[in-house]
């Protein structure tokens, strides 16, 4: 099958992940499935305004809001099981995994109505551990203040990047991909990573984001 996108280490796969995962040789897995809480269904409907210092932003509208309707399915959790000695899978909590002694705990230091914390299981050897990074509404911290999200539930890049270091080195893939967050941060910390994802939308804005980072990177050495 031929890559959608591949460039310095870094592929991306257009296609259902239950067919192109066995396909793939790789030592990790770090995703983020779908929950089936209808996140994209509900920033687009909501009434509800996010204040910043002197004004209200709108909740952003994702277009098709239907792809959290339900939950990434058993046979697709098994898979990524499967597929690599090592997985990270944010969202545990709503699926049926195994104990876990060390989950991933990311403290988002938010307000309001948002969640304050999201969890990740692994099947890692130690204990639990906490990354604490601001991503309350449209007030983030990094280099992602100020940048428009595009996708509902995108993950900041440095979260990815806290995730990857718990990993032993090695081909990380990531069979969810949506808008590529866990390949920017595998390109930034220079390691090999396959990024699996069935919306071709989803492809595109990742292999932007992907390209952005070049031109940036090449900016910063000019």
């Amino acid at each position: 099958m031929k890559p959608y996108y591949d460039h310095a280490g870094i592929s991306i796969y257009h296609g259902d992940c239950l067919e192109v995962l066995p396909s793939l040789l790789v030592d990790s897995i770090l995703t983020d499935p779908p929950y089936g809480i209808g996140e994209s269904r509900r920033r687009v409907m909501s009434r509800r305004r996010v204040m910043s210092r002197r004004r209200e932003a709108s909740p952003r509208d994702y277009g098709d809001f239907e792809w959290d309707s339900e939950p990434a399915s058993s046979e697709e959790i098994m898979a990524c099981l499967y597929a690599a000695s090592q997985v990270i899978i944010w969202g545990g909590n709503y699926f049926q995994l195994p104990p876990s002694a060390k989950w991933l705990v990311w403290n988002k230091l938010n307000s309001g109505d948002f969640a304050d914390c999201e969890l990740a299981w692994t099947n890692l050897p130690g204990a639990i551990r906490k990354f604490d990074f601001l991503w309350n509404g449209m007030i983030r911290e990094g280099r992602e203040r100020g940048v428009p999200r595009v996708h509902p539930t995108q993950k900041p890049v440095a979260l990815m990047k806290w995730c990857l270091s718990q990993l032993k080195p090695g081909i990380v893939c990531d069979p969810f991909m949506g808008s590529g967050s866990t390949l920017v941060a595998a390109k930034d910390m220079r390691s090999q990573c396959i990024g699996i994802e069935i919306d071709e939308r989803n492809c595109e804005i990742a292999a932007t984001r992907l390209s952005q980072e070049v031109l940036e990177l090449y900016g910063r050495d000019a």
